[in-house]
């Protein structure tokens, strides 16, 4: 038994020691609870009385623990209590599902089952015989008269440790399953798997043995598929499952070696460097220079789920709701850690902060934001993506909350190559569509030539719309379509050349460049403010 399960046990004893009438464990693990259960009411070392274990459910009454033979006369739940105050054992009574008289939706409070357990609180606190209380249900639900009476006891998902006695428990029991796993895969695997109660965890390791006959590391898209069921069973958060991989991302050589370097933190192996796990990063920069995509290739390059919160999702119109929005997307992430949370155009979702047209929810919503990201300890690792600087608060941007603020500038000479590389290759799938055009050095220089100040998306979007020249024609793409179609491209880099200069003087001295030094020719040194330099932008920090 691990160190996390024996300080659940000695917490658990505490409280019966204690004589607390009525503990309640909030959980979807019936059965993980009552073995904690049983095995702390029969261990006379660490409770020093051993008692009895009574189950109750409303289909078969009390159920003594070892017996098969109901105990007669105690379904209906205020007989059962009576049963609880006329027993005569040392004894803990365990009641599966009773919330449902506690005022669940649709049912009001049931007072006389709630006067009833009050009355009986007496004989559980001084009576002779030692007994304890307790509600198991996978919702917690307290009645305002019973507030001070009942202890909530945090019952956690699994431990990585519990998890891999399942993985090695179910590897043994399936030996015909071809299994392939070193030590740090395994602990990969098992690490996957956290935020998944013991049966969701089983039921993912099953699905992966079951698929091929065969169980490895490549298994663990198998395990983020379950963990996206709990993800969108919140409503708030949407599990993104990313085909990118860093090779699709052109350029930012800077921003990727950083979060290479940070692949696998989170691991045992890491522990003895003493290192903690990364916090987050904020990027920011011109719109359409690849933000979103580095998120979500994130997720494939880490091997970590990604969510991305909607801070529009958060603020709805009930009063008291979007700060507890907040805390549940929060808990989400924290329980199919190790993760990555997304936060697109950050911004725009703390856009109510300085204002008082909200009574203030906004600013109680960022506090919460905040606080934990600034606290946690779970390796939820947050990505945020922001266009507009100008309305970010300087409490975001203060050390302790990132690890790092990146700046996405315009793409240069050399990354401008690398994106239209990409983006041709990715496209030209055809031979005989891609008979008629030489995607060679030459030609991707002349391209990134006349492409000055185009931004990756108007990149992407320069060569589809050429693909539509050749598809109206009903021929092979021509260079002559890619020239024509960025001859005719008016780039944000002109649009929005005030905006754009705001943001590289504000990157200068409060972000790290995400180009590589280089990737910065002499071309992209010298280009002047009135064609909308490359750089400045963002300090020349290399990772």
């Amino acid at each position: 038994m691990g160190t996390g399960d024996s300080e659940l046990r000695k917490k658990l004893a505490a409280l019966m020691k204690a004589r607390f009438p009525y503990i309640y464990i909030p959980t979807f693990e019936e059965d993980r609870a009552m073995q904690l259960l049983a095995s702390v009411a029969g261990d006379e070392e660490l409770i020093r009385t051993v008692r009895a274990l009574y189950v109750w459910t409303s289909t078969q009454g009390f159920i003594r623990q070892g017996d098969d033979k109901a105990v007669s006369d105690t379904m209906q739940p205020v007989k059962a209590i009576e049963f609880v105050q006329q027993c005569q054992d040392h004894a803990v009574f365990v009641f599966k599902d009773f919330h449902v008289y506690f005022g669940v939706k649709g049912r009001p409070v049931d007072y006389m089952i709630v006067r009833r357990l009050r009355d009986i609180i007496s004989c559980l606190k001084t009576g002779g015989l030692r007994k304890s209380v307790v509600f198991i249900s996978p919702e917690l639900l307290i009645p305002d008269d019973m507030q001070k009476e009942i202890s909530v006891f945090d019952f956690p998902l699994p431990t990585v440790e519990e998890i891999t006695r399942k993985l090695n428990e179910m590897v043994q029991e399936n030996s015909q399953v071809n299994t392939n796993l070193n030590a740090q895969e395994k602990e990969k695997i098992a690490k996957a798997a956290l935020g998944l109660t013991q049966q969701e965890a089983e039921n993912a390791f099953a699905r992966a043995m079951v698929s091929d006959g065969n169980f490895d590391i490549r298994d663990l898209s198998v395990i983020l598929d379950e963990k996206n069921q709990v993800v969108k069973k919140t409503g708030i958060l949407e599990f993104i499952k990313s085909d990118y991989g860093i090779d699709d991302i052109g350029g930012l050589e800077n921003l990727k070696r950083w979060l290479q370097k940070r692949n696998n933190s989170w691991l045992d192996s890491a522990k003895k460097y003493n290192i903690p796990s990364p916090k987050g990063v904020l990027i920011t920069g011109v719109p359409g220079c690849g933000k979103s995509l580095t998120a979500k290739a994130m997720s494939a390059i880490w091997q970590l789920p990604l969510l991305k919160l909607d801070m529009g999702k958060i603020f709805s119109g009930i009063v008291g709701s979007s700060e507890e929005n907040m805390r549940r997307a929060i808990q989400t992430a924290e329980a199919v850690a190790p993760s990555i949370l997304w936060v697109d155009e950050i911004e725009k979702g703390l856009a109510g902060i300085h204002s008082s047209g909200d009574s203030g929810t906004s600013t109680r919503v960022f506090g919460t934001f905040l606080t934990w990201m600034q606290e946690k300890t779970a390796p939820v690792f947050v990505i945020a993506t922001a266009n507009n600087i100008s309305g970010l608060p300087p409490e975001l941007l203060r050390k302790g909350r990132f690890d790092e603020v990146f700046f996405v500038d315009l793409p240069t000479h050399i990354e401008r190559k690398d994106i239209f590389r990409l983006h041709l290759e990715k496209r030209l799938k055809d031979p005989e569509i891609a008979q008629s055009i030489a995607v060679n050095d030459a030609l991707l220089e002349k391209l990134a030539d006349k492409t000055e100040g185009f931004v990756g998306a108007e990149i992407e979007q320069a060569v589809i719309a050429a693909l539509y020249e050749a598809f109206f024609a009903g021929r092979g793409l021509l260079e002559q379509d890619l020239f024509y179609v960025i001859e005719n491209t008016v780039p944000l880099s002109v649009t929005q050349k005030e905006q754009i200069l705001a943001l590289r003087e504000w990157a200068n001295v409060r972000a790290v460049a995400a180009t590589a030094k280089e990737d910065r020719s002499v071309r992209d040194e010298r280009a002047s403010a009135d064609d909308a330099p490359q750089y400045p932008g963002g300090r020349t920090i290399d990772f």
